[in-house]
């Protein structure tokens, strides 16, 4: 298993760090670290597991984590038999890149704001050509040129208005899992995510880390503040709104591709999660690419 901690430095010991990444598919497990994560998918889709959410992602979309911020992008098994390429440019940085308490100072109050919210999860709604733009020329430069561009991407970010930094987590500010749980338990987050529309069984997945089912189910619970089932059904459900909005499927139809048995009951926890049922959910985001984010629901 890989060290779920994740330490990013750039070999100059610059306090900022480029990378792109072109692969089959994302291969980071879900993961934290101590640096700020900003980041353009590119190219790919799946599920994106972000603090105590869970997300569809698309290509395009851009997103910025703080230090802690438990995260990982799954891709679905259809991107990945599709034969074709995850591609994404992330930028790593700490917070002091430019010295201690820089982003301190009054008149530069709008990245302070921007980096205050990343400690929750941050998704750019509504991206602009300005923004990739940026991304990609930082992948050519280097120095100087680089870090101007850098800080003129953070500064393009910082002035956007409020609801296109839509925050993930309201209520959550660092990840609470130790590196031992969050590697203990990824087995698991990959096991739902990769096999949730067929059977899922909590007895499997406390084999996957060598636990008994009622001692498994209490761990998890525990560590995740939210049951083994209210998981399944979150990761489910997120993928019924993507469904609703890119098929034209019956309800019943998109209740059997999600990994639900009963449609009562994937119309009563669709209702749950989302405040809507399946067909009003359909109505209200119709012609919407938005991605639905998702409290926990208490059982």
């Amino acid at each position: 298993m890989k060290v779920i901690f994740e330490h990013q430095s750039h070999p100059s010991g610059l306090g900022f760090l480029t990378k792109e990444y072109i692969q089959t598919y994302f291969t980071s497990p879900f993961h934290f670290h101590d640096l700020y994560e900003l980041i353009w998918i590119k190219k790919s889709y799946g599920k994106l597991y972000a603090g105590k959410k869970i997300v569809n992602f698309n290509g395009g979309e851009v997103y910025l984590f703080g230090p802690g911020f438990g995260h990982c992008f799954y891709n679905e098994k259809s991107f990945i038999e599709s034969g074709e390429t995850a591609h994404a440019i992330a930028i790593f940085f700490k917070e002091d890149f430019l010295g201690t308490g820089f982003f301190d100072n009054t008149e530069y109050v709008k990245v302070r704001e921007l980096l205050n919210k990343a400690i929750h999860g941050v998704q750019v709604r509504h991206v602009d050509d300005q923004v990739y733009t940026l991304f990609s020329k930082m992948l050519q430069e280097k120095g100087m040129n680089e870090l101007i561009l850098f800080l003129q991407l953070l500064n393009h970010l910082s002035q956007l208005p409020a609801p296109q930094l839509e925050v993930m987590n309201e209520t959550q500010s660092a990840m609470k899992l130790t590196n031992k749980d969050s590697a203990r338990l990824e087995p698991v987050l990959k096991y739902v995510i990769e096999n949730f529309k067929g059977d899922l069984d909590s007895k499997k997945a406390a084999e996957l880390i060598y636990l008994n089912e009622a001692a498994f189910c209490r761990y998890f619970k525990r560590r995740m503040e939210q049951t083994f089932s209210q998981f399944v059904n979150h990761v489910r459900i997120t993928h019924a709104t993507s469904l609703l909005l890119t098929e034209e499927w019956d309800i019943l139809r998109i209740c059997y591709e999600c990994g639900f048995k009963n449609l009562s009951y994937f119309n009563r926890q669709f209702r749950e999660i989302t405040g809507q049922s399946p067909k009003e959910y359909r109505r209200a985001f119709q012609g919407s690419n938005e991605s639905l984010i998702m409290d926990n629901q208490a059982d």
